[in-house]
């Protein structure tokens, strides 16, 4: 498994958690999933999710990326729409699945993060400003 090392292991301050430290040994990796964001979700969810896209795109940018030990649980948040499968076949329970951000949809859903004032979210500055 891959570690991406400089990454956010977790939004500073919580515990919403943004890569794992080691490889599932026992059932393998935690499979990719799509998970519905409704807009009742709590505000420290949203940021979350928020935080994570900031330090996804830094990381990596408008590049291909492998999964790695990004965790699975967090990335399903934003599967399927702002971080999509960038190979065929997609093998959404592997360490080694590429990825790629949309930046078009990443954008329209997380204009802060893509705005030119925007905090480094690969410092534990990200700001947690209210809505």
């Amino acid at each position: 498994m891959l570690k991406h090392r400089g990454f956010p292991g977790r939004l500073a301050g919580t515990d919403f958690q943004f890569t794992i430290r080691r490889a599932n040994m026992k059932g393998g990796p935690a499979k990719l999933i799509k998970r519905e964001r409704y807009k009742d979700r709590k505000h420290a969810d949203r940021m979350a999710d928020e935080a994570f896209m900031a330090a996804l795109w830094q990381y990596f940018g408008a590049q291909p990326f492998e999964r790695g030990n990004l965790d699975a649980g967090r990335l399903s948040w934003l599967f399927g729409r702002e971080v999509v499968a960038a190979e065929d076949p997609f093998d959404p329970c592997s360490y080694e699945a590429l990825l790629r951000i949309d930046a078009k949809r990443a954008e329209a859903a997380f204009p802060k993060v893509y705005a030119p004032d925007a905090p480094d979210a690969l410092s534990d500055d990200w700001d947690e400003e209210e809505d």
